[in-house]
């Protein structure tokens, strides 16, 4: 968006402060093989449980977890990274998997001298946690999936599980690039989208939210859904909690069922009413709590 002002921008901005404020740092880390990290992680460290959140697609981290961060931050040693190819972390690498991903939360994870900790992902963030769960069950304790369709098929497009019907609909919804594009996104990730957004407002944060390496995180799209098979996914031993939106329209509860499924007893599924895609930003409140008494029980 042309102009002097920019919305999204300007909540760069304050929700750069409010990290400060509550307690975090911003800490850019050189991962030594052409990678680089940003990650948001505590001024001071303490005796508690250190805990990742990792973000879906969309925005950046900030964004996404803004929500859970004053109240996770008095239980819990808190790191919130931006993965590759987000916000101030990328790559001359060309891996684009979910793998790869998590193989960089784990280095880190290791230069920042956290060895075990939780994870929390949502959506994409969720694939990402799940195989950082499943290559490094010494380091990761408790796992928390949100949203997450890591059981999802390449077949379940082409048999009407999801609204888009192919990828290049699905890449269109993901990464929007109209205004027109944004609010299909919006009324797909929550029961109550926001209304009457004018359209300058989500052009604007397209262009600084979305444009940036729209290409790296298309392949990122089509390395997660080439030939995928549930019947590949690994099972991870750590004791889990899914969440799922009951109305959840980008990744359907059915996807939740199958993963409860896959997982078997080691995992425990909920459910929260009147919420979608962004069940931790409807039910905040209550997402939190439930985070607190799995993690910490």
């Amino acid at each position: 968006m042309t102009g002097c002002f920019s919305f999204t921008a300007s909540g760069n901005r304050c929700l750069r402060i409010y990290f400060a404020i509550a307690g975090m740092k911003s800490k850019q880390m050189d991962l030594d093989d052409g990678t680089t990290m940003h990650c948001w992680i505590p001024k001071k460290t303490s005796n508690k449980p250190a805990l990742i959140l990792i973000h879906g697609f969309g925005a950046n981290a900030m964004w996404q977890w803004s929500s859970q961060i004053c109240p996770l931050l008095r239980h819990f040693n808190l790191y919130v990274p931006d993965l590759i190819f987000f916000g101030r972390s990328f790559t001359t690498r060309p891996e684009r998997t979910e793998i790869f991903q998590s193989q960089c939360v784990m280095k880190l994870a290791e230069k920042l001298g956290v060895s075990k900790f939780h994870v929390v992902g949502v959506s994409y963030g969720g694939f990402v946690a799940y195989h950082l769960a499943h290559l490094y069950p010494d380091a990761v304790q408790k796992v928390v999936l949100v949203a997450a369709g890591i059981s999802f098929e390449e077949k379940d497009m082409t048999e009407g599980l999801f609204d888009a019907p192919d990828l290049e609909t699905a890449i269109s919804i993901l990464l929007p690039q109209t205004a027109a594009d944004l609010r299909k996104l919006l009324k797909l990730s929550f029961v109550k989208p926001p209304r009457m957004v004018p359209s300058c407002l989500l052009k604007d944060f397209i262009a600084n939210m979305v444009t940036d390496r729209r290409e790296e995180r298309i392949e990122l799209i089509k390395h997660l859904t080439g030939g995928r098979k549930a019947s590949d996914l690994p099972v991870i031993h750590q004791e889990t909690l899914i969440i799922w939106g009951e109305q959840d329209r980008i990744f359907p509860l059915e996807l939740g069922n199958r993963l409860k499924r896959h997982l078997g007893d080691r995992a425990e599924l909920v459910l929260f009413k009147d919420a979608g895609h962004g069940v931790h930003f409807e039910k905040s409140t209550k997402f939190n709590k439930q985070l607190k008494k799995f993690l910490l029980g």
